[in-house]
């Protein structure tokens, strides 16, 4: 299938799901895990000893954005060879006046996901998924499975056609 991983339906393997993710893959049976090593989690890493392509590994940051006193959190979907325009096109697009990457302990804590595993699927419902155009073309991304012991192999598409998603391009 995709590098040098076992991918198996995800929904027969919800161990290697974190629990928001596990939730939200009962009905999509598209999505595919693997499970890898927590050590090798981080995407140039990943890529290099599976044999994925970075071209179709996704990355997901949480943004936090501010505006006035009201602050929100949002999810960017880029591909790792990509760059989000945090500061300019996401900040924009989120009507705020701020915009930055959340920290580690706060992204985790509100995901209920590892730091270097946080998936779109599964967050908050009242968060934005902000897609990538190229993530949404591509016919299959790997992305987290909310732990760094494991990776979600599911069609682009999947990802656009989340409740939150919306497909913009967000790369620089």
């Amino acid at each position: 299938m995709i590098g040098s991983l076992d991918w198996v339906s995800a929904m027969g393997r919800q161990d290697l799901l974190a629990d928001p993710v596990a939730r939200a893959v009962r009905e999509d049976t598209q999505a595919q895990v693997a499970e890898i090593d927590p050590e090798l989690a981080d995407t140039a890493a990943f890529c290099e000893r599976y044999a994925v392509p970075l071209g179709i590994s996704a990355n997901c940051v949480i943004i936090t954005a501010k505006r006035g006193g009201e602050v929100a959190h949002a999810a960017c979907m880029v591909l790792a060879t990509q760059r989000a325009d945090v500061n300019g096109i996401v900040r924009r697009h989120l009507g705020a006046r701020k915009a930055s990457f959340a920290p580690m302990d706060q992204a985790t804590a509100l995901s209920g996901m590892e730091y270097g595993g946080i998936t779109p699927i599964g967050l908050p419902e009242d968060w934005p998924v902000l897609v990538d155009t190229a993530v949404a073309d591509e016919a299959y991304v790997v992305i987290g499975s909310g732990l760094r012991r494991s990776k979600l192999l599911l069609p682009g598409k999947a990802l656009a056609d989340l409740p939150q998603a919306e497909v913009i391009a967000l790369a620089q």
